[in-house]
């Protein structure tokens, strides 16, 4: 992308025609990029202090300790609960959810401060999360990156494969043969990830 700025501001954007692949047409997100960049709904700056705390300050309601403590009781109705639960020190984890936990007959792992390695397949989430969508996108505002979130948490578990999962998504999904026809291509979240299958001609 070319960008014309004066004074600090963006004036104009477009491709760059010297580019092998685009040769000076912008994608959808770089048409983008212009008018998000003028939008008095853009973020400037992230609105919380430290540096996990900005999809809780984002996502609002969603992440805070009252919650936290309810949601542990509905993800676990009757006598579902697991025996353990591993967390880290997040202030998300109130004395209130501790007691609601404890009720429940759930034993709690707490990780080392500053020790993310103990919990990796959290850890791992996030990553993805952080490479394969958000580092990609420009978050407008909290109901937009509900909306991104939501849609990629829907390509994660349908269509990205895993390796842990012999290259098949969380929810399984058939393996179909290459005389059941053509590869067809549906761009999922916003174009950023594709769903491959073979449909019927």
């Amino acid at each position: 992308m070319i960008a014309a700025v004066r004074e600090g501001k963006l004036l104009t954007m477009e491709g760059d025609y010297d580019h092998i692949v685009n040769r000076g047409s912008l994608c959808v997100k770089g048409i983008s990029v212009f008018a998000t960049h003028a939008s008095p709904q853009r973020l400037t700056k992230p609105p919380c202090a430290g540096q996990r705390s900005l999809g809780r300050d984002l996502l609002g309601r969603c992440h805070r300790a009252p919650w936290a403590a309810q949601h542990v009781v509905d993800a676990f109705p009757d006598d579902t609960a697991p025996k353990w639960l591993h967390r880290d020190r997040d202030t998300i984890y109130s004395e209130r959810f501790r007691q609601r936990v404890a009720s429940m007959g759930i034993a709690e792992v707490v990780s080392a401060p500053a020790s993310p390695w103990q919990n990796p397949y959290v850890e791992r989430v996030i990553g993805s999360i952080r490479r394969e969508c958000l580092d990609h996108v420009i978050v407008l505002n909290a109901s937009h990156l509900r909306r991104i979130l939501t849609m990629y948490g829907r390509y994660y578990h349908r269509s990205r494969t895993h390796l842990g999962l012999e290259k098949d998504a969380p929810d399984p999904r058939p393996v179909s043969p290459p005389s059941a026809g053509p590869i067809v291509v549906t761009p999922e979240v916003g174009g950023l990830n594709h769903r491959y299958k073979r449909k019927a001609a």
